[in-house]
């Protein structure tokens, strides 16, 4: 498990490879968030379909996000559930991540890498996925329609350069 291997075999890499001498200083991984916007507000098996992929990939119980302000030119009335999204933490994160960085990202159609430059300048890192079909948990027969989704995985570095070297340690393949 990520979680372990993080604790027992990275800690001390990362402490050498940012030159810190307290194993307290290594920046952690602390929440991983997944969204996915419906975009068909008129359809609402469109998003039972969205909550219940995402509660597969996951593994814990999406929450609906509702529109906050009415915006007549979407024809969006407030409060109208537009999407939903999942915070994982600890144990849940971790294996979250690991299974996007081995399987589910490897196994996206013309894959070369993720993009290095989609940090946000305090550690955190955003990437999108196109569809939800290649998490190993979702079969193509139950898809109501295909979705993208973004992923942000906020870590405790206080500078893209730590979070770099953490999410490489915990084996993103980032593009060279």
């Amino acid at each position: 498990m990520l979680a372990q291997r993080f604790k027992q075999e990275l800690i001390p890499a990362l402490m050498q490879e940012l030159g810190y001498s307290n194993p307290m200083q290594v920046p952690r991984l602390v929440k991983v968030v997944v969204n996915m916007g419906v975009g068909e507000k008129d359809n609402p098996k469109v998003m039972e379909g969205c909550v219940t992929n995402l509660g597969r990939m996951t593994g814990q119980r999406p929450v609906v996000t509702r529109a906050k302000k009415s915006i007549s030119d979407f024809k969006l009335v407030q409060g109208d559930p537009i999407g939903c999204k999942v915070t994982l933490r600890s144990a849940r994160a971790y294996a979250f991540v690991e299974k996007l960085f081995s399987l589910v990202l490897p196994a996206t159609r013309d894959f070369r890498g993720v993009s290095p430059d989609a940090f946000d300048g305090r550690g955190n890192y955003t990437l999108g996925l196109k569809e939800q079909l290649t998490f190993p948990e979702i079969s193509y027969n139950e898809v109501v329609k295909v979705q993208g989704m973004d992923i942000t995985i906020v870590t405790s570095a206080r500078n893209d350069r730590e979070a770099y070297s953490l999410l490489k340690a915990l084996g993103c393949p980032f593009r060279s």
